[in-house]
This record gives C-alpha cells, sequence and structure tokens, in this order.
C-alpha cells in the first residue's frame, strides 16, 4: 500500500486525557489522524529531551493540546510532499517548533510537517547522527559559538558547564574541549567524573557547591564564560563570579525560572547573559550551526554516551531522566 494513502497503518507514543489526568502508551494509528503539514515523514529516529519526558506524562505546561505525540527532534525520509522545497525521498530533519507541543512530533513511524520546519540533512551527515544531536546539540553549539562571538578566548580563563551529564552540558564540554578551552564540568552525579573527564572537562564540581546561597552581590572572579543548563541560583552564582566582561550563555531552568540577584555583575565587571533558545532559532542560524555540527565542531566518537531504545522502551528511560537518573543522550528507533 502506498504509503501516503490515509488508510497506512503505524505505530505511535501517544498522549492523550484520561479520567483523571494524561497518560501515555504506544498506539496503532493511521496517516489519516496525522495534522496538517505539507511534508510526509516516514522517520527513521528522534530523540528523548527533558521536554520530551514531561510531555510524556502528560505536563500541560509542554503537551498544549492532546492527543499528541511526544518528541521535538525527527529526523527521516519524505514520503509525500505538496512543498516545492522536498520531494519523495529526499532525507530531512527537524528541530524544535511547535514538534511534540501542540503538534505531532517524532515519536511516531510518521509524522506530517510544515515545510519551514524541515531542512535537508547536512552534507556528511545521516539521520541517525542529526538526531544524536538532535536540540541538545543544536543548543549546547549555539552557547558555545555565543561566548566565541562575544570573545571569550581560552586564554581568557575557565569555563563552567552546569547540568554536564545532560545532553546539553555534555556536547557543550566537548565543543570547547576541542576548541581548546579549559571546562570546569558541574553534576550532582560522581559517578560519572570519569566519562565527563573523557568528554573534555578539567575538573569537576558538586551540584551542591553552585547551588548554595552566599549574600554577597559580587564573590571572586573564577569564570571566564559559562554555559548553565539550570538556572535558578545556580545561574545567580555563577554571574556573581564570572570575571570582568565575561559572558554566560544560559539556556535552561530546571533549577527555577526567577533571577533573584543585583545588577553588579552587569554594571561593575560588564559582565554578559546570553539567552539561548532554538525551538525558534532562525533558519539561517540553524544552517550555521548544523553546518559547524556536520564539519569542524563534529567529534568522532560521536555515539560516545548514546542509547538508543524503541517506542516500547522509551518511557522506562522517560522516568530515570524525571527522577534525575539519565545521562547522556538517548535516542528512539523508529525504522519498522
Amino acid at each position: 500500500m502506498n504509503a501516503s494513502s490515509p488508510a497506512t497503518a503505524f505505530r505511535c507514543f501517544l498522549v492523550r486525557q484520561g479520567d483523571k489526568y494524561p497518560s501515555g502508551a504506544v498506539e496503532q494509528q493511521t496517516v489519516n489522524d496525522l495534522p496538517p503539514g505539507e511534508v510526509l515523514v516516514r522517520v527513521a529516529f528522534s530523540s528523548l529531551n527533558y521536554k520530551d519526558a514531561m510531555a510524556a506524562t502528560g505536563d500541560r505546561g509542554v503537551a498544549r493540546k492532546l492527543p499528541l505525540a511526544p518528541g521535538i527532534d525527527l529526523a527521516g525520509e519524505v514520503v509525500a510532499s505538496t512543498s516545492s522545497h522536498f520531494e519523495p525521498g529526499d532525507s530531512v530533519f527537524a528541530t524544535g517548533y511547535e514538534l511534540g507541543v501542540t503538534h505531532w512530533g517524532g515519536w511516531s513511524e510518521y509524522a506530517r510537517v510544515p515545510a519551514d520546519w524541515l531542512m535537508k540533512l547536512p552534507a556528511g551527515m545521516s539521520a541517525k547522527e542529526t538526531m544524536t544531536f538532535g536540540t541538545a546539540g543544536l543548543t549546547a553549539a549555539q552557547c558555545v559559538l555565543a561566548l566565541v562571538e562575544h570573545g571569550v578566548k581560552p586564554e581568557d580563563g575557565d569555563i563552567v558547564v552546569t547540568g554536564a551529564t545532560g545532553g546539553v552540558g555534555s556536547y557543550a564540554i566537548g565543543f570547547l574541549h576541542r576548541l581548546g578551552y579549559r571546562v570546569t564540568a558541574v553534576s550532582g552525579k560522581p559517578e560519572a567524573s570519569g566519562w565527563l573527564t573523557e568528554l573534555g572537562a578539567s575538573s569537576l564540581l558538586g551540584r551542591q557547591e553552585m547551588e548554595r546561597d552566599p549574600k554577597p552581590p559580587l564573590l571572586s572572579a573564577r569564570w571566564a564564560g559559562a554555559v548553565d543548563t539550570v538556572g535558578g541560583q545556580t545561574l545567580v552564582n555563577i554571574l556573581r563570579e564570572t570575571s570582568l566582561n565575561g559572558c554566560v550563555a544560559a539556556c535552561g531552568m530546571a533549577g527555577g525560572g526567577k533571577l533573584e540577584m543585583t545588577v553588579f555583575p552587569f554594571i561593575l565587571r560588564g559582565v554578559t547573559l546570553a539567552g539561548v533558545g532554538t525551538a525558534y532559532c532562525s533558519r539561517a542560524r540553524r544552517e550555521q550551526v548544523w553546518g559547524l555540527l556536520a564539519g569542524d565542531w563534529k567529534p568522532n566518537d560521536i555515539e560516545n554516551g548514546v542509547k538508543t531504545v524503541t517506542l516500547d522502551t522509551v518511557f522506562a528511560e522517560v522516568e530515570k531522566m524525571l527522577q534525575g537518573q539519565h545521562q547522556g543522550r538517548t535516542l528512539i528507533d523508529l525504522r519498522s
């Protein structure tokens, strides 16, 4: 049967509203059940991000339209298209936008996606490799690029990376190490110290040290820059400890969304707080960053720390992530 036929059946992880609470399970659907979009994609790989884990449990702060297939990343092959930019057989991928939030995401063997959200695979990169990076790699690369563009140089001092064992943090360590920076990794998982050192961390700090709440508005300067995936008190402390004219790239708020501090780091030390978001990153910026990821920034051991699961086993990884027990990157293989 033609894959674009409304009768074509496929499997997906679908979150529905129950009698009391939302819940997710693997279901069979048809192409006719998919939301509107110019391009029908047979998905080969997706990935697990913290946002996906929240969506998979029905968190309405993320899964804002039910029923919904989570998955803010997807990569696969075009099956049918009404867009002049894509045709059947094209290898494509998408990260962010409304995927897995209000629009059917990548945890599905088929997805219908707006053409504006799709990109063709970069030269020298496979579908699996784009998902190995996914939103996490795109975010980490943008954070590191923010430091580089701000003028922070390796000789200026250490760069601190928080949430070091997560996807964004671990990629940021690797990119920074590749560019010659000395990196201090912050993690609450001492058992991961060997892996973080292998990635390129020169020194390690416990998470608790960065969560303390000292009273002085400024602390002794010890960071030339930072990639912070945590937010909250951790981000406050990093900003208090950043050196003259340093730059802090912030991209997460697992530790809280409030920033309770003075303006002293900004007006006395000239510190820059660079916010990094990827969901609606411009196409020009995406092309720039994916060019780096497919080229000079692509690690030789790109699958180091990557685990591959199926739709049937992905929820076990969701639970680990929400319990703080997840490490590295997890891909979902959707190939039948």
